[in-house]
């Protein structure tokens, strides 16, 4: 094994970047090749049914038979011009991933032969098998059927030479069994309850519109190393491994010059980004050796979200063709900074005000401050929730080490909104809002232009940060499907602004004027929600104990945190805005337990099995040889010259014995704790009894493990180790 290690790492060291073949074109010429977006439309469809998508995309109305028929067609002949030969219905059931079954464009032609046919009905609905996908039990194993239907607002596409067609997921009883379905419903919810306090400042607004922006950080790793180690292969994650003597410490590799292999591998990636229609735009390293980060413009949330589960499929296709694996989880090394897949979130309205902007009159700023202060309210209130929709068994090992947000939900507005916070809280007239202007900072060299400074700072600690015209929820894992929180977000805010219209209106009902009925509410919500707007460090002792004070939810348990989704707040929250019934969040949590369960039990079976029969044995062999020469020197010098020749082997024998009696002692109550577990029949209780009695196993187990890859002969180690798998150029 030794010698597979070594050759690999050989191999992994002297790769050079693979030529990437670059458009001549511009990107501009290239971008959207693959979408059949507008332009596509326009050329392909009936200017008929162009016109009948177009306004039922834009006034969120459904298409009739006749015109999906139509578009099924012009879709059909646009695949087959650029090579589809298949078609498929991608949708994104409950396991953070996205689905997919292929059918050919064939039907027979009633002669022994066939013609190539695509109807409306086929490009509408399709029946994928609903009991083979996580459902939480709404389905049983003999009840297969289930249903996905077209999501017209979200482009079809060609992937490997076949035409994907974005859609939803739900039972044949018509509970979602995806996260698509609940998303479109939250951002409906937010639209409209949006739209209601957008038009107390502009009756012409029609729709207010989510808007995401993800930033996506990964870890590559050389196809090589990666296969040499069976815990990446299986987990996605490194569950052994003492750190590096270098790793992040010198801070010498964020935003340094990126390596020409990975810098390649970029180049290609969002080329096949910008054809599919991802508009990627920014890349650069990340704190950790061989962490990186790509992030888009702007788009609207679903769109956004589809975006982002492409891009984790077309990545590691691409890094393939390089020698690379994608790193997702969002832990793979203990030790340096974890993978966050942060969501930049704002509301905008059809008029092009964007309502987390400070605006240039007193009359903007109230509206900006009454939208704000409506978010502050719904993440008070729900922290508990936003924290369960970013929990995983993987995102539990980041949040709150290296860099990433602590697991408690606060807001960090920075100083200029809490002062306002502050003023407006103790205020006793109707005075509307102002905000400075940016001002500018010399730097005192005079070639360098004033520098602008923002009205707030960034504060990495926080988990839920106002940056200036949006907020960036940090929290969210960078293996996970960014619905889970934007579902939660949309619809808590959603639910939030649907309460203050209403106390708004019966204020006007009562004869108070607009701006004071606005002012006295929002002044209200400061108040009452206070305890959610921290603006200092997140990582501080002294934060964990005075959130707890504020009541704001410090659980640390991931099965735990899961809870939230069933307590009565959330039901009626998820109820009111149309969002979940208590059956899909009773069904949602079952798979969340489960998923947790199933991740933990394979990370704990692939332990034991690196630990028992590869670590183990090694060191027991390097403890042999060990042995053998304590004896040699014994019999060479005898008595006391002996005896201190000696001291170094025996110390070191008896520590080697320790940490595999340890090993093997703890590999096996895990088991036993395994098995214990697998006999509760209730999936919460099962998952936290894997939290509480197999992780901290996993975690001992590990710490023996890494003491002896200090202490074994290194030729003589069977995995690649830190040193080698973080440091590929």
């Amino acid at each position: 094994m030794s010698q597979l290690r070594f050759k690999v790492v050989e191999e992994a060291f002297d790769r050079k970047a693979a030529p990437v073949a670059i458009p001549n074109e511009r990107p501009e010429v290239y971008y959207g090749k693959y979408v059949f977006n507008r332009q596509k439309m326009f050329e392909y469809l009936p200017k008929k049914t162009y016109d009948a998508l177009v306004y039922a995309i834009d006034n969120k109305e459904p298409l009739s038979r006749e015109v999906a028929n139509s578009v099924a067609e012009g879709m059909k002949r646009w695949a087959i011009d650029n090579g589809a030969r298949h078609y498929t219905h991608w949708f994104h059931p409950l396991t953070d991933g996205t689905a997919e079954k292929h059918d050919a464009f064939i039907e027979h032609d009633g002669k022994g032969g066939v013609v190539e046919e695509f109807t409306g009905k086929l490009l509408v609905q399709q029946e994928p098998d609903a009991s083979s996908f996580p459902n939480g039990g709404i389905r049983n194993t003999f009840e297969a059927r289930g249903y996905s239907a077209w999501d017209i607002s979200s482009p079809a596409f060609i992937l490997d030479q076949t035409l994907c067609i974005p859609t939803i997921f739900i039972s044949y009883t018509g509970e979602s069994l995806d996260y698509k379905t609940p998303l479109l419903r939250a951002l409906n919810a937010v639209d409209k309850a949006g739209t209601k306090v957008a038009r107390f400042f502009d009756p012409d607004v029609k729709h207010v519109i989510s808007y995401l922006g993800w930033e996506q950080e990964y870890f590559l790793v050389d196809e090589a190393l990666y296969s040499a180690r069976p815990d990446l292969l299986m987990t996605g994650r490194t569950l052994m491994g003492h750190e590096s003597a270098k790793n992040q410490q010198l801070e010498d590799h964020y935003f340094g010059a990126i390596p020409s292999r990975v810098e390649a591998f970029m180049l290609d990636l969002e080329i096949e980004c910008h054809k599919l229609g991802i508009p990627a735009k920014t890349r650069h390293n990340e704190v950790a050796p061989n962490q990186f980060e790509l992030a888009p413009v702007f788009e609207e949330t679903n769109l956004a979200n589809d975006h982002n589960l492409l891009l984790m499929s077309v990545m590691e296709e691409v890094a393939r063709r390089h020698n690379f694996r994608v790193l997702l989880h969002e832990k793979p090394f203990a030790g340096v900074n974890g993978s966050g897949k942060h969501n930049n979130w704002s509301l905008g309205t059809d008029t092009g005000v964007m309502l987390f902007a400070p605006g240039k009159t007193p009359a903007d700023n109230l509206q900006f401050i009454t939208f704000v202060a409506n978010v502050m309210a719904a993440v008070n209130r729900h922290n508990g929730l936003l924290k369960a929709s970013i929990s995983s068994a993987t995102n539990a090992h980041r949040l709150g080490a290296n860099e990433a947000p602590p697991a408690i939900i606060s807001i960090f507005t920075g100083s200029q909104l809490a002062e306002i916070f502050n003023r407006l809280e103790n205020s006793t007239n109707d005075e509307l809002i102002s905000f400075a202007a940016k001002e500018g900072m010399s730097v005192g060299v005079s070639q360098i232009p004033e520098i602008l400074i923002d009205n707030t700072d960034r504060n990495r600690t926080s988990p839920f940060a106002f940056t200036g015209n949006r907020f960036e929820f940090r929290a969210v894992g960078s293996s996970a499907n960014c619905a889970s929180a934007m579902i939660a977000l949309n619809a808590a805010v959603a639910d939030q602004l649907e309460q203050f219209s209403k106390k708004v209106e019966d204020r006007l009902s009562k004869g108070e004027k607009l701006n004071h009925a606005i002012l006295e509410e929002v002044k209200r919500l400061i108040i009452d929600n206070k305890a959610i707007h921290f603006d200092g460090n997140g990582y501080s002792e002294e934060w964990k104990t005075e959130a707890a004070r504020r009541g704001l939810d410090c659980e640390t348990s991931v099965p735990k945190i899961f809870d939230a989704y069933l307590r009565p707040a959330s039901v009626d929250m998820f109820a009111r805005t149309g969002v979940f019934n208590k059956v899909e969040l009773e069904a949602r949590n079952e798979v969340k337990w489960e998923m947790y369960t199933k991740k933990v039990q394979i990370e704990a079976r692939v332990l034991g099995d690196l630990a028992i029969n590869h670590v183990i044995p090694v060191a027991t062999r390097y403890q042999s040889l060990l042995v053998d020469n304590l004896v040699k020197l014994k019999s060479l010098f005898p008595g006391e010259k002996g005896e201190k020749l000696s001291e170094l082997d025996m110390s070191t024998i008896e520590k080697m014995a320790h940490h595999m009696l340890t090993i093997k002692n703890e590999v096996e109550a895990m088991v036993n704790a395994r098995k214990d577990a697998n006999r509760i029949t209730s999936e919460r209780e099962k998952a936290i009894a894997y939290h509480d009695t197999v992780v901290p196993r996993m975690e001992t187990i590990r710490y023996h493990i890494d003491k002896l890859e200090l202490m074994v002969d290194n030729e003589m180690w069977p995995l690649p180790k830190y040193r080698e798998l973080l440091f590929i150029r």
